[in-house]
């Protein structure tokens, strides 16, 4: 059965953009650029492609699924499919149908969407944010991948907003880099809930 992967940028006190949805105080070093371009290429976004050298991307997703606050800036840019290699799924009740054939609009409820994309035949999905998306989707995350930037910002949109309900992850591997972000993997541990798949 296909993963949801929760791969996400972070601070140190566990936000991933800024009150106004903005991320620019967490820029793409060029240390962590390389291992990305190398590992997870699909997620970095068309346009920056040719930047990076990247010309067929390959790797462990085909899907993702975002939030409207996670697909509104590359709409301000104009950019309609931000992820065009791979099928885009947007949560949002006011966007109008997408235009571009790989992106949906999606009105519904994200977790049976979730439980019927990982039924299908494919690669893993990426659930690329926002906080109360992953919040929605933390029970369906079968691995939580956090690129966690040293720095603190006090307040911002969380990596995950939801009623209090702790889950415990195990921690799977550790990549520090110099720039100092450390990448951090954690999968749910056997027999947690959501760990049946």
């Amino acid at each position: 059965m296909r993963k949801l992967v929760y791969y996400v940028a972070s601070t140190l006190d566990g936000f991933i953009a800024a009150p106004d949805g903005s991320y620019d105080f967490l820029p793409l070093e060029p240390d962590v650029a390389a291992h990305l371009v190398a590992t997870y290429p699909q997620t970095l976004p068309t346009f920056a492609h040719a930047q990076f050298g990247i010309d067929r991307p390959a790797g462990r997703f085909d899907t993702v699924v975002m939030g409207r606050g996670t697909y509104d800036p590359a709409l301000a840019a104009g950019i309609t499919s931000p992820y065009a290699r791979l099928r885009q799924y947007v949560f949002s009740r006011s966007l109008p149908p997408a235009a571009e054939p790989e992106v949906e609009i999606v009105a519904g409820d994200p977790v049976a969407l979730v439980r019927e994309l990982k039924a299908r035949d494919g690669k893993d999905i990426w659930l690329a944010g926002g906080g109360r998306l992953a919040g929605q989707l933390i029970p369906e995350v079968d691995e939580l991948i956090l690129k966690l930037n040293p720095v603190v910002v006090g307040s911002g949109v969380p990596l995950v907003t939801r009623d209090f309900d702790p889950r415990r992850w195990a921690l799977i591997d550790t990549r520090p880099f110099d720039s100092g972000v450390v990448i951090l993997r954690y999968t749910r541990p056997e027999g947690a809930p959501g760990s049946e798949g």
